[in-house]
C-alpha cells in the first residue's frame, strides 16, 4: 500500500465518519495502520542517521489512536480523519521537541516543537532565545530553514511577555505562546520517487530548531 492509498482511505473515512462504515472497512483500516507503521519505521531509521537519540524509538509507540475523544466536543464524529506519528526520543507525550509526520487529505505536514509548555518552561525557553538571540536567528532566519518553516509558533501574545525588556529588538521570537513549526505538504509530494530524501531535508532543518529548544526543555525533564 502506498501513501496515496492511505490518503484515499482517510478521504473516504471523512465522508463516512460513522461506526457502521468503519466496521465494514476495519480490515482496510488495519492495512492502512500497518502501512503507516512501516513508513514510520523507515523514517525513524533515516532520522537516526543524523539524530541517533531516536534510534531506539519503536513505530508503534509513535502512533496515535484513530478514535476521537468526543466527551467535550460538539463534533461527535467518532474517528479522526488523519493519521500521525510523533518520533520523540523521550516519548510522544514529552515536552521534548521531536519529529511529527501527519497524513491527511489536503492537510499533510511535517511538524515539531513544544506545545502548551508549563509556564516556567516557556519562560526559560524565551529567556534562552533572548540570551542567545544571534544563534537563534541564525537558525530561524536561515533561508534553508524558512523554506520549510516560515513562522515559529501558532498563537502569540499582543505584547512582549511580562519580565522581558520592552525594547527587545526581536519581539516576535518571544511573543509566541508555543515553540512549534510546521511544513505543509501537498498530497502529491508523496508521489515523488525521492520523497523520502526530501523529507530528510525537512527533518534535518527541524533538528536545528529542536536542538536549540531542547537544550533548555531537557533541563526540566
Amino acid at each position: 500500500m502506498d501513501i496515496s492509498e492511505i490518503l484515499d482511505f482517510l478521504k473516504r473515512l471523512a465522508a463516512h465518519n460513522n461506526r457502521e462504515w468503519f466496521q465494514e472497512h476495519k480490515t482496510e483500516y488495519l492495512q492502512v495502520q500497518a502501512a503507516f507503521e512501516e513508513l514510520l519505521s523507515v523514517v525513524i531509521a533515516r532520522i537516526s542517521l543524523f539524530d541517533e537519540s531516536v534510534a531506539h524509538v519503536l513505530p508503534r509507540d509513535c502512533m496515535y489512536r484513530i478514535y476521537r475523544d468526543v466527551r467535550f466536543s460538539a463534533d461527535k464524529s467518532p474517528y479522526k480523519t488523519h493519521i500521525g506519528g510523533y518520533i520523540n526520543a523521550k516519548g510522544k507525550k514529552s515536552d521534548h521537541c521531536g519529529y511529527y509526520l501527519h497524513l491527511e487529505p489536503e492537510n499533510c505536514m511535517i511538524a515539531g516543537g513544544s506545545w502548551c509548555m508549563p509556564a516556567d518552561m516557556l519562560r526559560a525557553v524565551r529567556q534562552s532565545v533572548c540570551d542567545n538571540i544571534e544563534h537563534y536567528r541564525s537558525i530561524v532566519e536561515d533561508p534553508a530553514f524558512r523554506r520549510y518553516f516560515p513562522v515559529v509558533g501558532e498563537q502569540f501574545l499582543k505584547t512582549v511577555p511580562k519580565g522581558f525588556p520592552k525594547d527587545f529588538p526581536y519581539p516576535q521570537y518571544i511573543r509566541c505562546k508555543d515553540y512549534i513549526v510546521s511544513c505543509h505538504l501537498p498530497d502529491d509530494f508523496f508521489n515523488s520517487p525521492d520523497f523520502l530524501d526530501r523529507m530528510d531535508d525537512i527533518f534535518r532543518q527541524l533538528k536545528r530548531f529542536a536542538d536549540f529548544t531542547n537544550a533548555t526543555i531537557d533541563e526540566f525533564e
